[in-house]
């Protein structure tokens, strides 16, 4: 069983995925699953974690946010910079985690938001790098999977405000 930090910490970072696009708002109900068998507990997050798949992609957007703020947790705009930016920390943790390759992250990032988010900047010039790799053989792979793996742990080191 996870840590009521670790399920916070998950919750929210699902949360910034699923505003992106990059996950299902089911996946967003099983977080709140989650969080409620690690311990935490909110009338919110009871009624997120209630919700069916089918209602999912309908109640999702109007109970998450304040699910979060019962405990204490932010939900970004997808527009914003800080919702943006909170995205790209949960695939960086994501990637940290094996559930990314180093290029599916970059990728994803370049493919999102370019060059533009100042955060992510290196990560989407690292995507660019991995479109040469046919000139550079595999030490240059190595090379390259080595920075994207540095840059998510930069991009890790900040977790989300969690509850006590």
């Amino acid at each position: 069983m996870p840590s009521t930090e670790a399920a916070a910490g998950e919750l929210q970072d699902r949360a910034a995925l699923w505003s992106t696009g990059e996950i299902p708002a089911a996946d967003v109900v099983s977080a709140a699953c989650d969080a409620l068998v690690a311990g935490l507990d909110s009338p919110g997050l009871r009624v997120l974690a209630a919700c069916t798949r089918a209602e999912a992609d309908y109640d999702v957007h109007d109970l998450l946010p304040a699910a979060l703020d019962e405990l204490g947790l932010v939900f970004h705009p997808a527009t914003s910079e800080a919702g943006q930016e909170a995205a790209a920390r949960a695939l960086a943790r994501r990637m940290l985690a094996g559930e990314l390759k180093p290029w599916e992250l970059t990728f994803r990032i370049n493919q999102r938001y370019g060059h533009e988010l100042p955060l992510t900047a290196r990560l989407a010039a690292l995507d660019d790098e991995y479109a040469f790799l046919e000139f550079g053989g595999d030490s240059a792979a190595a090379r390259i999977d080595a920075e994207v793996t540095a840059e998510a742990r930069r991009l890790a080191a900040v977790h989300p405000r969690v509850p006590r």
